[in-house]
């Protein structure tokens, strides 16, 4: 009995991608949060910036991120500094492991490439601490090289959008979209794009109150939601004694 393979579906033809290009960049212009590492190209502030918004909101990293930069405003600055001050910086962002981590790369930049965080994507992988996402930010955002990302706005931006059904964080799912966030970028203006991607994700195409109705993405999406109203919440019953 012969086992049939399931195919993956086809990736957007050159015409939808163009379209959805367009679209998101134009959405962009009008519409881009201003954060202050989208004002830099030091390779360091970035994966500072990366590290930081793992798990954590963006207001909560606006503030830590301007003081952690004052105090260790290079790969330096952070290699030699003490461990119990790398950590009690970092509060309260918590997940300590990652300023532990950020100070091992640090040190590792230090010692093995003179103070400078590489920019091929072999090296990148090969700090702790680094995956697939923040080493195709690092090379995005801070060396302009044609880099694809997938952190979790991305990720739900394009199964929306592009696949509409499946499970989105199955291992199968997560290599189609890494498959199709390659096969969207532009070969300009690719800093913008990407950034372009988190930012609807967060805004317009967001996990819990997606705003369906005025996404300029609807006329194409696979997984356009209708609003739905919240249960109306039962009457608290008064004790009696």
């Amino acid at each position: 009995m012969s086992v049939v393979k399931r195919r993956s579906p086809p990736l957007p033809s050159p015409a939808q991608r163009q379209w959805f290009r367009r679209r998101l960049l134009t959405w962009y212009r009008a519409n881009g949060r201003d954060l202050p590492w989208r004002n830099t190209r030091d390779p360091y502030h970035i994966l500072v910036s990366e590290v930081m918004l793992q798990q954590t909101q963006v207001d909560r990293v606006l503030p830590k991120y301007e003081e952690w930069l004052e105090r260790y405003p290079t790969l330096e600055t952070l290699a030699e500094a003490q461990e119990a001050d790398v950590v009690k910086t970092w509060y309260p962002l918590g997940y300590n492991i990652r300023p532990r981590r950020l100070q091992t790369i640090a040190r590792e930049s230090v010692e093995r490439y003179g103070g400078v965080l590489p920019s091929d994507e072999e090296t990148l992988l090969s700090f702790k601490g680094i995956g697939q996402y923040t080493a195709g930010a690092v090379m995005s955002f801070a060396f302009g090289q044609r880099a694809a990302i997938l952190d979790t706005n991305v990720v739900r931006v394009l199964f929306r959008i592009f696949v509409g059904k499946g499970e989105p964080k199955s291992h199968r799912m997560i290599k189609r979209l890494w498959e199709l966030s390659r096969a969207m970028l532009p070969h300009k203006h690719v800093f913008d794009f990407n950034q372009a991607l988190m930012d609807f994700g967060a805004t317009v195409c967001s996990a819990r109150a997606p705003l369906c109705p005025t996404c300029p993405m609807k006329r194409g999406c696979l997984t356009v939601l209708k609003p739905t109203r919240r249960p109306a919440s039962k009457p608290r019953l008064r004790k009696v004694r």
